[in-house]
């Protein structure tokens, strides 16, 4: 069987990594293995990110810790009819981490604000494939759900 991406490079639950918004202002580390990774071409992963599509890479929440600057909250309904509040700094305006009600005890912080190496995580699945553009060709290897799964 081939090794993913996170064994390749060695990926433990004792891990560190760190990262931050744009401007540099807010920063945090997660420690150990995400729990998730996806992207999702949701409305709101779309005009979050201003994109076709967000990536997140999601952790326990205790397993994240904001050791600069103030993150602004800002709460909305998504797709699926659930909440979600994103947390974006409020300098630069780069979205940073959310928390969602289908995803209770984990925070899901923007795959693209890690320092680098920044994708050091396998990507697992691909949501709202729906609403994706017609021009992106999505991975083999990975689950694919139209909508947000049950």
């Amino acid at each position: 069987m081939e090794q993913s991406k996170s064994e390749r490079i060695g990926v433990t639950m004792t891990d560190v990594h760190e990262g931050g918004c744009f401007c540099g202002k807010v920063r945090y580390r997660t420690t150990g293995a995400p729990k998730r990774v996806s992207a999702c071409a949701c409305r709101w992963c779309q005009k979050r990110t201003g994109s076709a599509l967000g990536v997140s890479v999601y952790f326990d929440q205790k397993d994240v810790v904001f050791t600069q600057g103030v993150l602004k909250p800002f709460g909305v309904i998504s797709d699926a009819g659930r909440w979600i509040e994103s947390e974006f700094c409020s300098t630069c305006g780069t979205t940073v981490s959310w928390t969602l009600e289908f995803l209770p005890g984990h925070r899901g912080i923007a795959g693209g604000t890690f320092d680098e190496p920044t994708f050091w995580y396998d990507l697992e699945r691909f949501v709202f494939a729906r609403s994706k553009p017609d021009w992106l060709t999505l991975p083999e290897g990975i689950e694919i759900c139209q909508a947000m799964p049950g």
